[in-house]
Order: structure tokens, then C-alpha cells, then sequence
């Protein structure tokens, strides 16, 4: 299937990234959020980033930046966002009756043509796509934050989903510069899967004083060739989202393994939320230097 068009709904951190992606890889995008502000804010941060990482690097002439630019419209509107598009990627927060709902009302606005993908990194891709009545035009595609520069897109097949879906949303990450891989639609897909469990392992080893997150991190980057340790890669993403994804997973699941590590739950009853607010497992200073944080 040739597609042309694009809609991206919700323009935080995620929704921008993929529809900056999608102009660079020549989508005409509608970028949609209920909130003029947030999409005001998201306009500013692609356009910013254009101009200081292509246009004033030499990547691109100033003439090339507006073209790309003028392929993204922001609307208010939701039939007026996705009515005529080709493909829509939902990127609203991680709540299963959010997603659930905007599903529904896309289904109903889109021509029946239309992909549905839900950028999901944990919820069923499944149970999103029965909210609809085009159960075999709808897909997960879990991209990885920052979206507009992570190569990685887990394209997940959920349960009664066409083959021409398939290949068609692989196509579009192809297009966008992405390495799209396959995924069956299981609690935590590939990476987040994996993911949990070294989370998990090097909080219990903290809590128990078999090594210091600092000692962790330099262990499993010298020694395993990991490019952040464990400890490092979990501030980086924020504790309060590995809470929701394990949180999320352990409701599917109900085994204990998949159970989310106490220390993380202390960690943000404290506040500390990992980089976003400068405290997790590090202090992050100023200076953009970091010194460990003595937990007990």
C-alpha cells in the first residue's frame, strides 16, 4: 500500500520525534493534540532542531529546512488530522483505555484504507486494536526515545493483523531511516522485556549491597560492553516509566519475576525520578557531571 500521507496524535516528547522522522523521510504529517500549546511547543522544538542540526551544520540548505518544515501541519482537530491520511501513529500517554478510546474515534474518522499504529512500548496491541472494527489495519510500532534519532522501531503484530499491514508499516520505518524488527504482541515485547530484567537484578543488587550502582555500571560496561550500565540506562529512562511498564507487564503476567524491584518504588516515593528531575541513582549536577547517590 502507497503511503503518502501521515497523522501523528499527541505531540509530547514521543509524538514530535516520530513526526519530525516522518517530514525528513517526505510525509506530508498532521501533528494532533488537544492542546494548542503543546503543539506550539512541539513546532518550536522541530523547527529548532532543523535549523541547529542541519540547516547551521551545512546538512541541508536553508531552502531544503523550509520544505521539510512545511510538510508538518499542527491541527486541533482529529477528523481533520487523520480524515484523508494513509497512516496514523497514536503517540498519547501510556494508558490502556487513552489509547483504547482514541482508537475508536480514529476508526471512525479514517478511510478504511488507513493503518492504525499505536506507539506503545508495553500495553497489548491487541486489546487497542479491539476497540476498532478494522482489526487487521492496526499494529504496534514502539519507538525509542529520542524518536526523530533512535534507529530501532519493535513493529508489533498483534493477534488477526494482515500480512499487508505488516509489510506496509515495515516499509514506512524503512522509509523514515528506521531498522523496523518484528515482535509477537507478548508483555514487554523484545527490548523492554529483556529490559526488566536487568533493571530489576541490579536494583535487588544495590538493595542487598553486593555492589554500588556505580561499581554495577562500570562492570557491565567494561565487561559486557554495554555502552550505560544498568543503573545508568534506568535514570536515563525514569523510574516512573519503569514503574508503568513493569507495573503494566506484572498485570498481564502475575508472575513474580515480572514484579517491579521495592527499591524502585523508594527511589520515587523520595522523589528522585532518575535524569528528568536530576535524581536517581545519580546526582546529575549543573555542571553536567553526576556523583552517586548514597541510598542508605
Amino acid at each position: 500500500m502507497k503511503v503518502e500521507r501521515m497523522a501523528v496524535i499527541g505531540s509530547g516528547t514521543m509524538g514530535h520525534g516520530i513526526a519530525q522522522a516522518a517530514i525528513f523521510a517526505g510525509y506530508e504529517v498532521r501533528l494532533y493534540d488537544v492542546a494548542r500549546e503543546m503543539l506550539d511547543k512541539a513546532l518550536g522544538i522541530i523547527k529548532g532542531n532543523i535549523d541547529k542540526r542541519f540547516v547551521e551544520k551545512g546538512k541541508i540548505s536553508r531552502e531544503e529546512g523550509d520544505r521539510i518544515f512545511n510538510r508538518l501541519a499542527a491541527v486541533t482537530d482529529l477528523e481533520k488530522a487523520a480524515g484523508d491520511a494513509d497512516f496514523v501513529i497514536e503517540a498519547v500517554p501510556e494508558n490502556l483505555e487513552l489509547k483504547k478510546k482514541i482508537f475508536a474515534q480514529l476508526d471512525k474518522a479514517c478511510p478504511g484504507h488507513t493503518i492504525l499504529a499505536s506507539n506503545t512500548s508495553v500495553l497489548p496491541v491487541t486489546a487497542i486494536a479491539g476497540a476498532t472494527e478494522r482489526k487487521s489495519r492496526c499494529i504496534g510500532t514502539h519507538f525509542f526515545n529520542p524518536a526523530a534519532v533512535m534507529k530501532l522501531v519493535e513493529v508489533v503484530l498483534p493477534v488477526g493483523v494482515a500480512e499487508e499491514t505488516v509489510e506496509t508499516t515495515l516499509a514506512v520505518c524503512r522509509k523514515m531511516g528506521k531498522t523496523p524488527v518484528r515482535a509477537k504482541d507478548i508483555p514487554g515485547f523484545i527490548v523492554n522485556r529483556l529490559l526488566a530484567g536487568l533493571y530489576m537484578e541490579a536494583a535487588q543488587m544495590v538493595l542487598e549491597g553486593a555492589a554500588t550502582a556505580e561499581e554495577i555500571d562500570t562492570a557491565m560496561k567494561l565487561g559486557a560492553g554495554h555502552p550505560m550500565g544498568p543503573c545508568e540506562l534506568a535514570d536515563f529512562g525514569g523510574f516512573d516509566v519503569i514503574q508503568m511498564a513493569t507495573d503494566a507487564i506484572f498485570d498481564y503476567t502475575h508472575k513474580e519475576s515480572d514484579r517491579l524491584n521495592i527499591l524502585y518504588r523508594k527511589m520515587l516515593e523520595a522523589g528522585r525520578l532518575g535524569r528528568k528531575n536530576g535524581k536517581g541513582f545519580y546526582d546529575y549536577l549543573p555542571d553536567g557531571t553526576k556523583k552517586p547517590f548514597k541510598i542508605f
